[in-house]
């Protein structure tokens, strides 16, 4: 039987819950981690109505894209809407997840589908992250090193950029000495040994190290394993806000706005003067992602499609095609993206998406 735990660490396999953001409360929100279900309600907002649909198709789980729970609570009581969605979660014996920043952050997460969805090419994260990659130098018998090696991929070793299974191997001499009471692989017991290993080097996400050292030491033959671990400075092109990608054909303004209204159903675009440019590469950033504008700019992008702009962005931003398509727009996707992740994993999982989750943001046209 699946657990809520085990549709959370599918999820986060995909979404990191150490990628979110410091404000942000992704994860487990209400409910048992270890309660049985086999049927989840997929929404972009939490809302009552969200849950009474849950109840009503006998969901034990809510996944959700933003959060119920964003600030503390300082109490438990009908007063705000989200005290009285979350009281009716707990009432009705539901788990409740959502993967926010992180699915974010990922690059399978939500800019890429969103980007896929606009026809963009040649994906590549707009703002990788920087000090969350790891160095890894493990010490290892020779006769060892391929099962070792192959261990530390199965852990999430390795991946740089496109490339995976990536490592470093160097040949040496080890030495060391057993004292009482221990097991030595090899040696005996007192007398220093020496013996052929090699340093496997690779690289691994900060978040992955714990289960790297379980997968260490299950493989390795010796008691004592010998590793070290650097943190790196290096961007990680996997991780991070936003996203570019290029057209299959060059556009006018006039034609990429029209696209980008189609494709995300979007009928009200708010966009800085147009200026007779032409669009092929695009920067995007589902959600509110003005503080992206001027990466988008300094990647060489054409235009950027992103939302929750404010007057003043719009007014500071001349060297691209500034697009603001709405929270909800640039967004929508979220619920199937987590629903493929899921029935991905477990085919027979019954993953519904909501068909209360809508817009909150409605428009007056004259």
């Amino acid at each position: 039987m699946t657990t809520v735990n085990d549709i959370l660490s599918i999820l986060a396999a995909t979404a990191p819950l150490a990628t979110q953001e410091s404000y942000d409360n992704a994860g487990l929100q209400i409910g048992d981690p270890n309660m049985n279900t086999d049927k989840a309600l997929i929404t972009l907002d939490v809302t009552e109505d969200v849950v009474d649909e849950a109840i009503a198709k006998s969901c034990q789980l809510i996944v959700s894209h933003h959060p119920l729970i964003f600030r503390p609570l300082k109490n438990l009581v009908p007063t705000t809407a989200t005290q009285k969605t979350a009281i009716k979660i707990v009432r009705s014996g539901m788990a409740l997840i959502s993967m926010h920043t992180n699915l974010d952050n990922s690059f399978y997460g939500v800019n890429h589908i969103l980007a896929e969805t606009l026809c963009l090419s040649n994906i590549k994260i707009l703002q990788p992250t920087s000090g969350t990659l790891l160095k890894l130098v493990v010490y290892v018998p020779t006769s060892h090193c391929e099962d070792l090696r192959q261990a530390l991929f199965d852990a999430g070793c390795g991946t740089i950029g496109a490339y995976d299974e990536c490592s470093f191997g160097v040949n040496g001499k080890g030495s060391f000495r057993a004292s009482q009471g221990t097991n030595p692989f090899v040696g005996k017991i007192g007398e220093r040994h020496y013996e052929d290993e090699v340093a496997i080097a690779t690289i691994l996400p900060a978040h992955r190290l714990a289960c790297t050292v379980e997968a260490i030491r299950a493989a390795h033959p010796y008691e004592e394993p010998a590793y070290d671990i650097f943190r790196l400075d290096n961007d990680d092109p996997t991780t991070g806000a936003g996203m570019t990608g290029t057209l299959c054909n060059d556009m006018t303004e006039d034609e990429f706005l029209a696209h980008v209204s189609q494709k995300l159903n979007a009928h009200c675009l708010r966009h800085n003067a147009t200026t007779g440019r032409t669009i092929r590469k695009v920067a995007i950033c589902g959600g509110s992602g003005a503080f992206l504008a001027q990466q988008a700019a300094r990647a060489g992008a054409d235009a950027y499609v992103t939302a929750d702009i404010k007057y003043h962005d719009f007014a500071d931003t001349d060297k691209l095609l500034l697009v603001d398509a709405g929270h909800f727009e640039t967004e929508q996707f979220a619920k199937h993206l987590l629903k493929d992740i899921i029935i991905k994993k477990i085919p027979n999982f019954a993953a519904l998406i909501s068909e209360r989750s809508h817009n909150p943001i409605h428009y007056f046209v004259k």
